[in-house]
Formats: structure tokens, C-alpha cells, sequence
């Protein structure tokens, strides 16, 4: 097998978990896909130095630096845009489409934002262990590889954001019912 068909079955399917981690660190949809693609190209041109049977790990921790890089060079890592994400069917038993209501539509989507702007509101480090597990669902040990920190770290990361996640919700439920 040649190097590009096997640097496609192997890390295509990634393609989507790179995309998500890269929107949610750079805060911006058009950025994310210039940083996977640049991601990516780098990953095909290094795909010699691949090592191992998890490619998972190993394309994101080239997202995650490529994203890095990314918001050192435009210094925007302080700056917040809003994410927004349409959410208007529910999936019942895994297929079948079920339209909600314009008031269920509202809540989830008034509640998705909430989570989503206190998700945002994490600094890059923490927000990073968030997506990775709560999002991608990799173990410590695949985040360990990916934001190249050993598995202690991760865990205290994850314990950190976590806290502030809850803190940031309780707050602007705090807020919503002044």
C-alpha cells in the first residue's frame, strides 16, 4: 500500500475529531479548517516518523500543536467568539428524528449556549482536556499523548476544568434568575 492510501485509511477518520478540537480552541469555524488542513498536511509529510497501531493521538496532538502555534502567531487567545451550534431534532433509540417543540428547541438551545460559553470561557489548557474527554472521549492516556503531558497532569487538568465549568454555569444560572 502507498503512503497516501495508507496515511488516508489511517487518519481520515479522524478527520472529524481534529476539526472539533481545532474549532474549540481557536474559537472560529474557518480558522479550525485552515489549521486541520495545514494539520494534516503536516501529518502526511511526517507520516514516516508514525510509529504505533492508535493514530487518534497522534494526528490531534499535531491539531493541538498546529492550533497552538495557530494562536501564538495571531495572538488571539484572549479573544472570544461565539460558537453556535443548530440543534433542532432529537434522536430517539439511536435513528428515528423526532421535531421538538419551538419552546424545547428554545430551551436546549438557550442551555447548549450557556454550556458552550462557559466551555469557552476555560483557558485553552483546560478547555482542551474538556474536549478531548467529555467530546472526543479519549482516555487520559491518548490526552497525555495528544497535549504531550504525562497522565497526572491530565487528571489534575481535567479536575481543574471541570470545577471552573461548574462554578461558570452556576454563576450564569445565578444570573438568568435575577
Amino acid at each position: 500500500m502507498d503512503k497516501t492510501r495508507q496515511f488516508e485509511a489511517m487518519m481520515l477518520a479522524h478527520l472529524d475529531a481534529a476539526y472539533n478540537l481545532a474549532r474549540w480552541l481557536l474559537r472560529d469555524e474557518q480558522n479550525a479548517q485552515d489549521v486541520v488542513q495545514d494539520a494534516y498536511l503536516r501529518g502526511f509529510k511526517y507520516f514516516d516518523s508514525f510509529r504505533g497501531s492508535d493514530a487518534r493521538p497522534w494526528i490531534l496532538g499535531i491539531v493541538r500543536n498546529a492550533c497552538f502555534s495557530w494562536l501564538e502567531k495571531n495572538r488571539q487567545a484572549d479573544r472570544a467568539l461565539a460558537f453556535d451550534e443548530e440543534r433542532d431534532i432529537d434522536i430517539v433509540d439511536g435513528h428515528s428524528p423526532v421535531a421538538r417543540s419551538p419552546e424545547e428547541s428554545l430551551i436546549r438551545k438557550l442551555e447548549q449556549a450557556r454550556i458552550d460559553q462557559a466551555i469557552d470561557g476555560l483557558p485553552p489548557a483546560f478547555r482542551e482536556v474538556i474536549i478531548l474527554r467529555e467530546m472526543e472521549e479519549m482516555s487520559y492516556e491518548q490526552i497525555s499523548q495528544v497535549a504531550g503531558i504525562p497522565v497526572g497532569t491530565v487528571m489534575s487538568r481535567l479536575a481543574r476544568a471541570r470545577a471552573l465549568l461548574r462554578r461558570a454555569l452556576a454563576e450564569s444560572e445565578g444570573k438568568e434568575q435575577e
